[in-house]
């Protein structure tokens, strides 16, 4: 069972920038690949990105390409979210999750998931 825990969340004006955490309480976190996603209200979750085991290898899609960056620091068995240029419709709730097969495919399905944190942009 691996349990992960999102912080960083908060409320930011536009154009600004936060950094999401996700912290997993597993030994072998390099043995899962991690993907980032956000729901906002009334709409379906979507895919923000992926980052392979080791992070030599990301996927984002097209809505936040050039703006978020994921990378992994396996040592302290934690996922990053950075996110620059924020824009008022990046308010949602953010989750991490992470499985054991990597794809990068924005409809990979991820075991385990976590509880989501708050991220809104103000105009």
């Amino acid at each position: 069972q691996v349990q992960l825990v999102e912080s960083g969340g908060g409320l930011v004006q536009a154009g600004g920038s936060l950094r999401l955490s996700c912290a997993a309480s597993v030994r072998t976190f390099s043995s899962y690949a991690m993907g980032w996603f956000r729901q906002a209200p009334g709409k379906e979750r979507e895919f923000i990105g992926s980052i392979s085991w080791s992070g030599g290898s990301a996927y984002y899609a097209d809505s936040v390409k050039g703006r978020f960056t994921i990378s992994r620091d396996n040592a302290k068995n934690t996922g990053y979210l950075q996110m620059n240029r924020l824009k008022p419709e990046d308010t949602a709730v953010y989750y991490c999750a992470v499985d054991r097969d990597y794809s990068g495919r924005p409809d990979a399905k991820y075991a385990y998931w976590g509880q989501g944190t708050q991220v809104t942009v103000s105009s």
